[in-house]
């Protein structure tokens, strides 16, 4: 039996007068998630096709997957530069492949939990808004954050931010920019700093090794906030081992920071 077929079949389960209708709202969301919607709207200024939300949001997820993935690597270089080890590509990436991806989890399993949740008790269809804020919100908090804190500022932001609101569409703050701001006043020793940026420890027994005197990861902005330069050409930025970094450096992404911000390039 096809997946198509086999949706058909328990449909009605969901529908009014079912056995699980009160998960008509679930049984919407992953229907409409898995195939095209057969529906379109009949009045309005919408575009009159069965293109939904959904297939908007996976395409800007799409435009978010090079600087992730450039990010992924990048958590893997600064770390191994820091321990002085060599690494190989795949090595390094899957370094930081494992250090973000429990992170990617704790934020879409909570915000969606919620988003779920609030559509079923308000009878609604499952929004979809939070498929790019559950990604954007690990890309834009440092490596190092708790998986604890994360689950928090989701849970806060999705809460506090969004669905006292309406939900999407009539959300006045950006729900991610919100979960970061949150953990930047409630937990700022996690949020800012020097020690950060860079994961100096290991990863599921992944990259073990002591930190190299003279290590310091501090980002080129935070070096630049604290220089006395008179002018931006007389300053010299500096890695996390003290050596100078080139514009290319800067341009690429390697360099500490956040996983999603660190590449111009991507």
């Amino acid at each position: 039996m096809s997946l198509r077929k086999f949706l058909d079949k328990i449909k009605p389960n969901f529908e009014e007068g079912g056995k699980f209708h009160w998960l008509n709202s679930t049984y919407d969301a992953f229907e409409t998630f898995l195939y095209v919607p057969n529906k379109t709207s009949k009045s309005g200024v919408h575009i009159h096709d069965a293109r939904d939300s959904k297939r908007t949001m996976v395409i800007v997820i799409l435009a978010l997957i090079p600087a992730l993935l450039m990010g992924m690597y990048n958590v893997g270089y600064q770390h191994y530069l820091a321990i002085n080890v060599q690494a190989g590509f795949l090595e390094t990436f899957l370094y930081g492949l494992l250090a973000i991806l429990p992170q990617i989890v704790v934020s879409y399993v909570v915000g969606l939990g919620i988003e779920f949740a609030m559509a079923q008790m308000k009878k609604e269809e499952v929004a979809e808004g939070f498929l790019v804020s559950g990604l954007l919100i690990p890309m834009i908090l440092p490596v190092d954050t708790p998986l604890w804190m994360i689950a928090v500022a989701t849970a806060f932001s999705v809460i506090f931010a969004k669905e006292v609101f309406g939900g999407t569409g009539y959300n006045i703050f950006n729900v991610a920019l919100i979960a970061r701001a949150f953990l930047f006043f409630a937990y700022p020793s996690k949020m800012s700093g020097d020690q950060v940026w860079v994961r100096t420890a290991d990863t599921f027994g992944l990259g073990g090794g002591n930190v190299v005197d003279g290590f310091s990861g501090a980002t080129p902005l935070g070096q630049l906030a604290v220089s006395d330069a008179s002018r931006f050409g007389d300053f010299s930025f500096l890695g996390i081992t003290g050596n100078p970094l080139s514009l290319w450096d800067m341009f690429v992404g390697l360099i500490p920071g956040s996983v999603g911000e660190v590449s111009t390039l991507a």
